[in-house]
């Protein structure tokens, strides 16, 4: 394999997928949409305007929570752009919590973790039963840290039945390579401290890394990372390659209560 030579392009997906530039655009009709049919609760996790989440219930008593933490690299977009992606597990009984947080550069990358477990924790106080976590491209990393020591607190933690990482990013040290390394202020003892491929899960973590088979090499290498040093630290993993899928349509899956994205994050 030859040497990367141009991180940014690595680690860069709208420019290598057709349309590309449509995204995120392409997602705020159908989330508003969804919202104004199905109006969740909107939920204040701290005192930042940021610190806000959507709880979406389902029609009846809930089977437990599962919680959507978006990305867009740590530095933009917010809960609204993917409310429609709730209907899964909606459909499926369950609650649906999707938290904003403080993006960078104002919050750096551990303290936006610290905001999603605390966000996770709310959300949890309100519903009650097991908690399943999803995250895309920064969400991804996110809900994969949570599992990492005490980030969760003991009680939540072994609530957490299984986490499902999209096109996550697990080894953070390339991104110090990156111009997005420079605008999330990330250092080297951040990039290796919040790193989960470099931390050790919890005991009796079950992780689902999923990646679209059609995304830049970084993230289905990342993944496979994931799924690969967890499993050697005693975590029960898996790795999902899906097929025609890029960096953007990845998720759409969690939008069908019958798709396999949904029946691996729920079980």
């Amino acid at each position: 394999m030859r040497a990367i030579e141009d991180w940014d392009d690595a680690y860069a997906n709208g420019p290598h997928i057709p349309g590309g530039d449509r995204f995120p655009d392409a997602w705020v009709e159908p989330a508003r949409a969804f919202r104004e049919a199905r109006p969740p609760e909107t939920i204040p996790y701290g005192a930042h305007e940021r610190e806000r989440l959507d709880l979406f219930w389902p029609d009846g008593e809930p089977r437990g929570l599962a919680v959507f933490v978006h990305g867009g690299y740590w530095v933009r977009l917010d809960r609204s752009y993917w409310s429609h992606l709730a209907a899964g597990p909606l459909a499926r009984g369950w609650a649906v919590a999707m938290p904003s947080y403080v993006l960078a550069p104002e919050a750096r990358v551990a303290e936006i973790g610290r905001q999603v477990a605390r966000a996770v924790g709310v959300a949890a106080g309100r519903v009650p039963g097991p908690v399943r976590l999803a995250g895309h491209s920064a969400g991804g990393h996110l809900v994969a840290r949570a599992m990492v020591g005490d980030a969760l607190g003991y009680d939540l933690a072994t609530r957490v039945e299984r986490v499902v990482p999209i096109s996550g990013l697990f080894d953070l040290r390339p991104l110090l390579l990156t111009s997005v390394g420079g605008e999330i202020r990330l250092d080297v003892a951040e990039a290796a401290a919040e790193s989960p491929a470099l931390l050790a899960p919890r005991a009796g973590t079950r992780l689902v890394a999923w990646v679209g088979q059609a995304e830049r090499s970084e993230f289905v290498r990342q993944s496979a990372l994931i799924a690969n040093v967890w499993r050697g630290l005693g975590a029960e993993t898996d790795l999902v390659v899906e097929p025609d899928r890029h960096h953007f349509d990845v998720i759409d899956g969690l939008a069908d209560p019958g798709s396999a994205l949904v029946e691996a994050w729920l079980g």
